[in-house]
């Protein structure tokens, strides 16, 4: 019987106070989990955490920290007081632009918080899943891990290295009933997006419904992603039902990419 119920289950969600992130969290409620949200507005933080679902008896919270300032990432990591069985690793992408443009702060600032900060909630968190017997590491990166994407020089660089991580990772720890998967969105409607929109509008010297025209028609669905779609897909990943689903990364972008 498939089996897609969390309670029980404690999940950390990264970014969750907006977009990919908070429906990931809410997916993760309604399936029953315990969740605790992590961002760095305080005040939509708290918002997201009070209208969470809560199925039996589930208790969310919230931890405000920058994944950026990995130097104090560890400290408040103390608060999160219970084990952790599925920890969600998402973290808003650089700037846009060439690479030719890209500073070396750029790319340092980026690793912090897209690759170091996830290596260190991993090395926080996965003796307690393995004490458990269950862990699920889920990293929300991008579809440029398959097809670069134009104009996004810098996170097409280190979106790669987090799914290289993440491969490495799961065969590390997969005998201990760990998996760690990604999920590769597409073009999302969230604020990202919009960012995405403005800059190549700005870049192109072309209106913004053109930009939006011009991106949707890549998509064969026709249409940009809800965030509850690639949550969707989250919340499978981190069950039970997935047990045996583990390093691979997985796209839900409408059927963009070219790829097999």
């Amino acid at each position: 019987m498939v089996n897609h119920n969390l309670t029980g289950y404690h999940a950390l969600v990264c970014g969750a106070s907006r977009g990919i992130g908070c429906a990931t969290a809410e997916a993760l409620a309604r399936h029953g989990a315990s969740v605790t949200l992590l961002a760095r507005n305080v005040e939509m933080l708290s918002d997201a955490r009070d209208n969470l679902s809560v199925v039996g008896e589930a208790r969310h919270a919230a931890l405000a920290a920058d994944l950026e300032n990995t130097a104090k990432l560890a400290q408040q990591l103390e608060a999160v007081n219970r084990p952790v069985h599925i920890l969600i690793n998402n973290a808003s992408g650089p700037p846009g632009g060439a690479i030719l443009d890209a500073t070396p702060e750029a790319f340092r600032k980026g690793f912090e918080r897209l690759l170091i900060a996830a290596h260190l909630l991993a090395q926080e968190f996965v003796p307690g899943m393995r004490e458990a017997g269950y862990g699920r590491i889920v990293n929300i990166i991008s579809t440029s891990v398959r097809e670069p994407i134009p104009g996004l020089g810098v996170s097409n660089t280190l979106r790669g290295a987090c799914a290289s991580w993440a491969k490495t990772l799961s065969r590390e720890v997969a005998a201990d009933g760990i998996t760690v998967n990604n999920v590769l969105p597409g073009f999302t409607a969230t604020d990202r997006l919009t960012n995405i929109f403005t800059a190549r509008s700005e870049h192109s010297g072309k209106p913004i419904d053109e930009i939006k025209s011009d991106m949707r028609g890549q998509v064969p669905a026709g249409r940009f992603a809800k965030p509850e779609e690639p949550a969707a897909a989250i919340a499978f990943l981190a069950s039970p039902a997935a047990a045996y689903i583990t390093g691979v990364s997985l796209p839900v972008d409408g059927g963009r990419l070219h790829g097999i």
